[in-house]
């Protein structure tokens, strides 16, 4: 019984997650989705891509139910200089999108077709042999870390919040009494 608890808990636990980090594109125009924000490059779509392809991996291969689409593989050119973090001008945002829901939707079968106490190999990690209930959990882990990531990139570009900008003044005035604590702490 508790089994079905924590898969079902786990489970919309990530479809909440994946739902809060798509909703940080809404309204941000497509300059703004792609261009990078930090001094690694990060960017909103980036982490989409990326994320698209932690799903299809742990919830593919991981569990003998390999992705139907191509995926990079760790040992591609270029893989490691993060060519999966970004988009180029060639993709849109619609097949970024995409690829997400599709990768979801992939995982969401292979979730609902598995019991929690399923066996998967994941060889990339020290202890490789696993349990659909350690995938379910660094995957929520991973995509709330990086919707994370996105509340931040999103708050460079329009202020706080998922969708309107608040009250300047009241932020101006909040980040000078953060800014005069931390100068006063050293």
């Amino acid at each position: 019984m508790i089994d079905d608890f924590a898969k079902g808990y786990l489970h919309d636990e990530l479809r909440w997650v994946r739902e809060s980090l798509l909703f940080k594109l809404d309204g941000l125009p497509e300059y703004d989705v792609r261009r990078p924000l930090t001094k690694t490059g990060t960017n909103l779509l980036g982490l989409i891509k990326h994320l698209t392809m932690s799903e299809a991996r742990y919830f593919g291969g991981v569990f003998n139910r390999p992705y139907p689409e191509r995926l990079p593989q760790f040992d591609d050119p270029g893989y490691a200089n993060h060519h999966h973090m970004w988009v180029t001008e060639q993709e849109s945002r619609s097949d970024i999108v995409d690829g997400y829901q599709r990768a979801c939707a992939h995982s969401d079968a292979t979730i609902e077709a598995l019991p929690i106490d399923a066996p998967g190999f994941v060889p990339w990690w020290p202890r490789p042999n696993v349990k659909l209930f350690n995938v379910m959990v660094h995957i929520v882990g991973e995509t709330n870390r990086h919707a994370g990531h996105a509340d931040i990139l999103r708050e460079q570009l329009v202020g706080s919040g998922p969708v309107t900008t608040p009250d300047d003044t009241d932020w101006e005035a909040h980040r000078s009494r953060v800014e005069e604590a931390a100068r006063k702490a050293t």
